[in-house]
C-alpha cells in the first residue's frame, strides 16, 4: 500500500514538474516572438500586424482576436503562425537580434571591468575592456 502511494506521488510530482516546464518553454517562446517583434515588427502587414500584437503581446485569446477582427478562430492561428514564421525567418537572415544580444553582453562585461578599474584603480583591466570595444565596433 505504501508503495502505490509512493508512486502515486511520484507520478504527480512528475506530472507537475512537467506542466512547470512546459509552461516555461511556452513563456520563452512567447518572449522570443516578442523580441522578434520589437526587431522586425514592422516588416510584417498591418492587419498581420495588429493581430499578432493582440496574441503575443496583449495576450488575447484566438477567440477574442476573432470576434473582433471579424474572422474565424482558424484564420487567427493561421496569421499568428505565419507571422511568427517570418519574423523567424527575418531573424535567421538579418541577426538582428542575436547581435544585439552579444553586443548587449559585451556592454556589461565593460561595465563590470570598468566598476573593478574604478574600485581598485588597478588598470590591468583596460586592455579588456579596449578589446571588447572593438569587437563590438568591428561588429557593427
Amino acid at each position: 500500500m505504501k508503495n502505490t502511494t509512493l508512486n502515486k506521488s511520484s507520478r504527480e510530482k512528475e506530472n507537475n514538474q512537467s506542466s512547470n516546464r512546459n509552461g516555461m518553454e511556452e513563456i520563452d517562446k512567447i518572449v522570443e516572438l516578442s523580441l522578434l517583434y520589437d526587431f522586425y515588427g514592422e516588416l510584417l502587414k498591418e492587419h498581420n500586424k495588429q493581430i499578432f500584437e493582440d496574441y503575443i503581446l496583449n495576450d488575447l485569446t484566438l477567440s477574442e482576436i476573432a470576434d473582433e477582427q471579424g474572422i474565424s478562430r482558424q484564420g487567427v492561428h493561421d496569421i499568428v503562425k505565419r507571422c511568427s514564421k517570418q519574423l523567424s525567418v527575418y531573424e535567421e537572415k538579418l541577426r538582428l537580434m542575436d547581435k544585439f544580444i552579444l553586443t548587449k553582453q559585451k556592454v556589461n562585461q565593460i561595465n563590470e571591468l570598468a566598476n573593478k578599474v574604478k574600485e581598485s584603480g588597478d588598470l590591468s583591466h583596460v586592455e579588456a575592456i579596449i578589446e571588447l570595444t572593438n569587437t563590438i565596433l568591428e561588429d557593427l
